[in-house]
């Protein structure tokens, strides 16, 4: 698999995966399956070992990217962020074939294909070699979606957002209950504690920044669902 090393937060889909190397954790991430699907692959730079944000779909595609040589990383976690089955399709194969533990919110861990060795809940961490990545609870796309936030300490905040929050507004809800309570959770938790040069990578499509987000909020809340 070619890995462009220039990275802009834009991928196509069955194309070529995109890293970005920072001091401690590089990023690499890849379009898979019919939906247009990110899923990003985090490596540890001091242990070389591996996390997973969604396996959702192509496992052979995953594979290649986590590689096949003798220095490839080792993958010891994939964490689901929500329960729709397009974020999970690889799950079963990516984990089993690599021996990874697999994480998910207690509250989104029924439909997965296979059950989570372990559950995160708000305010949990979930460690990548020497990497910490919290976990943030955003109540509405799904019951139990799940953001991980890592806190660069050379550079800005890197959050993984699955399909909470998009450039040009919030998730997908179904109805105007779970809408307020996403948009509320994203103001609170999200634009409410972080500063504006946080980068966020969602479940689909092209990145985006806090900053870049943050003045159409009231314009999402008019909106509504």
């Amino acid at each position: 698999m070619n890995i462009v090393e220039t990275y802009t937060g834009h991928v196509d889909p069955g194309g070529d995966a995109a890293r970005r190397t920072l001091d401690a954790l590089t990023i690499t991430k890849l379009s898979v399956g019919p939906m247009d699907n990110n899923a990003y692959l985090l490596v540890c730079r001091a242990e070389n070992e591996a996390l997973l944000i969604d396996a959702a779909n192509d496992p052979e595609r995953i594979s290649d990217l986590i590689g096949h040589g003798p220095d490839r990383p080792a993958l010891k976690t994939v964490v689901t962020t929500h329960q729709h089955q397009d974020h999970w399709q690889a799950l079963g194969a990516v984990a089993g074939a690599n021996g990874a533990n697999t994480a998910a919110h207690p509250l989104d861990a029924e439909p997965l294909p296979i059950p989570p060795d372990f559950l995160v809940e708000h305010g949990d961490t979930v460690k990548v070699g020497q990497i910490t990545l919290e976990v943030i609870h955003l109540r509405g796309h799904t019951p139990g979606s799940i953001a991980l936030l890592y806190r660069d300490p050379n550079g800005h905040p890197h959050l993984f957002t699955g399909d909470s929050l998009f450039p040009g507004g919030p998730g997908r809800t179904t109805s105007p209950e779970e809408f307020a309570s996403l948009l509320d959770d994203l103001e609170a938790r999200i634009f409410g504690e972080l500063p504006d040069e946080t980068w966020f990578y969602p479940g689909h499509g092209d990145d985006s920044t806090l900053g870049e987000e943050r003045p159409k909020i009231p314009e999402w809340r008019e909106r509504g669902w």
